[in-house]
C-alpha cells in the first residue's frame, strides 16, 4: 500500500487547492436594455443573441 514518505505543507496544499474557490457567476449588460445576461448567452429579456433575434419573446410570464 503507497504511503505517503513526507507530510505535505501547508504551502504545498494551498496550491493545490488554489482553483477550488467558488467564483462569482460573470455578467454582461446588454447594450440595447442595460440587462444583465450571461456572456454568449441569449438575453431571455429581449431574445437577441449578437444583434440578431433568435427568441419570440413571450409578452407576460
Amino acid at each position: 500500500m503507497a504511503v505517503p514518505k513526507r507530510k505535505t505543507t501547508p504551502s504545498k496544499r494551498g496550491m493545490r487547492r488554489a482553483h477550488d474557490r467558488v467564483k462569482a457567476d460573470a455578467y454582461v449588460e446588454s447594450p440595447d436594455t442595460g440587462e444583465l445576461h450571461r456572456p454568449h448567452h441569449i438575453d431571455l429579456k429581449t431574445g437577441m443573441y449578437r444583434g440578431r433575434q433568435v427568441l419570440k419573446v413571450k409578452d407576460a410570464f
